[in-house]
């Protein structure tokens, strides 16, 4: 089955789930509800990146945000500057908590569905996200570190600067297409769909996702971090082999 194909069956079957999700109870008597394709994404040896179709069905008209959100970890943001003619690090910050992945989505513009007050409360956006230092800044300084760190993740394509698109099919039902690149981070990420009418958020839901190394790559990154001393000694050894053989073969020729 081609990738086209199975997109187009998947949708098939998101559609009719949309149907099915509006019109159950759980739906009528909350405002908004959604659910994922898939609730795992596992990380192969060959993982290139994937996309999780997200769905739902609200009570009546409104927009929708949808905040993906991975789980914090320690990020470190270092300064250069130029020395003696060579650029080295001059300082570093460290970011005790900042997400390790981040996007959002939207059935329209963000900024004209909610105010920036009710965007900062409900940390929607990267200039909204709250990454605090592990030690004091004065504002300019803090200021720089929090960009270089927007910047580095952006470019890694973990955060996205742009919100994608939720596309409503009619009034209530709805859908976003939610992508992961290849290195994306494991972990349970979270994945929070807001209902905003006239400037508020009526309604929210949040839905767990998991995206786990499984299969070969899974074991010997397990094994890499639980025993790094063994994994270390084998890796030498693997490599003292490696060059050993090609030395023999190139010695014959």
């Amino acid at each position: 089955m081609t990738a086209t194909v199975k997109r187009r069956a998947l949708a098939v079957v998101a559609t009719l789930a949309l149907a099915g999700l509006a019109l159950a109870p759980s739906a009528r008597a909350q405002q908004v509800v959604a659910d994922l394709s898939r609730h795992l994404v596992g990380i192969t040896t060959g993982f290139v990146g994937t996309e999780v179709l997200l769905f739902g069905a609200t009570e009546g008209e409104g927009d929708v945000i949808v905040v993906v959100r991975g789980p914090d970890r320690r990020e470190t943001v270092r300064r250069k500057a130029r020395v003696g003619g060579i650029w080295v690090n001059t300082d570093e910050v460290a970011f005790p908590a900042a997400p390790s992945f981040y996007a959002v989505a939207a059935s329209g513009p963000v900024g004209e569905i909610v105010s920036p007050r009710i965007l900062w409360r409900h940390r929607i956006g990267t200039e909204n996200l709250e990454l605090r230092p592990v030690r004091p800044l004065d504002a300019s300084d803090l200021a720089a570190f929090r960009d270089g760190l927007l910047r580095n993740k952006v470019r890694q394509g973990l955060y996205h600067d742009k919100p994608g698109r939720v596309t409503f099919l009619g009034n209530r039902l709805f859908r976003a297409n939610l992508y992961f690149p290849a290195n994306v981070p494991t972990g349970t990420y979270t994945v929070e769909v807001l209902l905003a009418r006239q400037g508020q958020i009526v309604s929210a839901q949040t839905t767990p996702l998991l995206i786990s190394k499984i299969g070969i790559g899974a074991e010997v990154y397990r094994f890499a971090h639980e025993n790094s001393v063994f994994y270390g000694i084998f890796a030498i050894v693997m490599a003292l082999a490696a060059g050993w053989i090609a030395g023999v073969i190139f010695r014959k020729g």
